[in-house]
């Protein structure tokens, strides 16, 4: 499976102490049906990366998008903070052992 762009930049912005957050109307991804590439980079102090930087991001990102799935699936699994808490405060070894299971289900590389 192909690691998105979005992925690459995101680890290539964090590796030079920026985030994608705080960088993202700086800088246009885009795809106009030969692939993904940058269209525009304004990063203050940072070159747009070359081919060959984003190509040595491939193993992090594949990790960084398996752990966000597993996140995500782990962010349902837990349901709503409001019943967490409730949760907690009747049983918190209940919810403990809860937990723990989602996590054990879902674990991130």
């Amino acid at each position: 499976m192909a690691i998105q762009l979005y992925t690459k930049v995101k680890l290539y912005l964090e590796a030079n102490s920026k985030t994608w957050e705080a960088e993202q109307g700086n800088i246009v991804l885009q795809n106009d049906g030969s692939g993904d590439y940058i269209k525009s980079w304004n990063v203050d102090g940072l070159d747009k990366p070359t081919d060959s930087q984003l190509a040595s991001y491939e193993t992090a990102g594949k990790t960084e998008e398996a752990n966000h799935k597993i996140r995500q699936t782990r962010k349902t699994a837990y349901g709503d903070i409001g019943e967490q808490l409730d949760e907690i405060y009747k049983d918190i070894d209940a919810w403990k052992t809860r937990i723990k299971k989602i996590k054990d289900d879902n674990p991130k590389d």
